[in-house]
């Protein structure tokens, strides 16, 4: 006999903090995934927009990636060396990334971003970094500074989001505000000579920077001696296959990848200036200088060779239009229905990734989205998921693997959840 779901569920609530691994909703658990779509454990499908939180672009299961890895599999799973998949991999990095001269491997975005603050603090010799309210950059200990605060300081003031985090940490960030270049700048020449990096989302969850953004924080990191740092975990490989800073034309001094680069399995890195990279090395840097890093599965051979497959996929012609076709279709049909049912609401983000804020202000910044409606943003999300669309509370992650029949299938499930919030106005 199989196990239902809420059997599966009230397991989990006797061995897992909460009910789940910490990721996402866990009060569905997920069977398998096929191409675009999940199956949960009771059976019930969904086309799959939350696809991994992001790795799954080609989809679950592609047939190429899976050949590439049981190959692999036969000739070893992990070695704790060197081996030529992960070389090859951090060679097409490389090619394709203009920031990327060096590749330093590690298994999660979280790790790759805690490390490249940490390189720019070792290439510096400064301690403050600043990050933006609202930018996502793992579970570091700076990187849960101003994450998503439920109380708004005033700025620079970092604000954390987890208990356990040492004041220290605290007083070493500087918060600002996306999108206000003017902001910043007036940190750095309150800070001067202090600030050793700015580590941004270019696409910030999914509110886009405006236009000028990124190319002014590129001219003031340059103008004083600032590492400048993208996280590209979500958009490396995503937005083009050079990644946002390929898209939006500005070229960082380290940036981190994650996500698409494994194919579905732990790999991330970080990716950089060659002379700042070198920080990893102590016989170039010396042992003042040098920045230890080790983790037992970086470089794993099994995420390499999945990574390589699909970057070899997503060189092929037309993978990016179509990509980019498929989240245009759900924008302007999300556009549509709401405005059709007189909700306020603002579509942000790219075609890749994107998703509804329901608000009547333009967004710019985590304020505009912390002060967005969350009631019927929940509502909205229940009735997708009824109606067998799964995404996740803020984001929606189209992949390759949608076919027509997802697509219409999503759209009549758009103008469903619309319909609902009209029908059923907040009390």
């Amino acid at each position: 006999m199989s196990t239902s779901q809420q059997e599966w569920i009230e397991r989990a609530e006797a061995v897992l903090p909460a009910g789940g691994f910490g990721n996402f909703d866990p009060g569905i658990v997920i069977r398998e995934g096929k191409g675009s779509r999940v199956w949960d454990e009771d059976g019930n499908e969904y086309v799959d927009y939350l696809i991994g939180s992001g790795p799954m672009l080609l989809g679950h299961g592609h047939p190429e990636v899976l050949a590439a890895v049981e190959e692999q599999l036969g000739k070893g799973m992990t070695f704790f060396a060197n081996n030529a998949r992960g070389i090859e991999l951090a060679e097409e990095i490389c090619r394709a990334v203009a920031c990327s001269e060096m590749v330093r491997y590690v298994s999660s975005g979280g790790e790759a971003d805690m490390y490249a603050m940490r390189l720019a603090r070792a290439f510096t010799g400064r301690d403050r970094i600043i990050k933006f309210e609202g930018g996502y950059h793992g579970m570091s200990a700076e990187a849960q500074m101003s994450l998503a605060p439920t109380r708004l300081a005033n700025f620079p003031t970092a604000v954390p989001d987890s208990a356990g985090i040492p004041a220290s940490v605290r007083d070493a960030m500087l918060i600002a505000p996306f999108n206000d270049i003017d902001f910043v700048r007036s940190l750095i020449a309150e800070h001067e000579g202090e600030i050793a990096a700015i580590i941004v989302e270019p696409l910030q969850r999914i509110i886009p920077p405006q236009p000028g953004f990124l190319e002014a924080l590129r001219d003031e990191c340059t103008r004083h001696g600032i590492v400048l740092i993208f996280d590209e975990i979500v958009t490396g490989f995503r937005f083009a296959y050079g990644g946002a800073q390929a898209l939006y034309g500005v070229v960082p001094d380290v940036c981190t990848l994650g996500k698409v680069i494994g194919g579905g399995f732990p790999l991330a890195a970080i990716a950089g200036n060659a002379d700042i990279m070198a920080h990893f090395d102590k016989s170039r840097v010396g042992e003042e200088g040098f920045l230890m890093q080790l983790g037992t599965l970086s470089g794993n051979p099994v995420a390499a060779v999945a990574g390589l497959k699909t970057m070899e996929i997503l060189r092929r012609p037309g993978a990016y239009d179509r990509l980019r076709r498929s989240g245009e279709t759900l924008m302007t049909a999300m556009t549509g229905a709401l405005t059709k049912a007189g909700v306020d609401h603002r579509i942000v983000g790219d075609p890749t990734l994107f998703d509804v804020v329901f608000t009547a202000r333009d967004v710019r910044d985590y304020r505009d989205v912390f002060a967005a409606d969350a009631g019927l943003n929940a509502r909205f999300n229940a009735a997708l998921r009824a109606k067998g669309i799964f995404k996740s509370p803020g984001k929606l992650y189209p992949s390759l693997a949608l076919s027509d029949e997802d697509i219409a299938q999503t759209v009549d499930a758009i103008d469903f959840a619309a319909y609902e919030l009209c029908r059923q106005p907040v009390s």
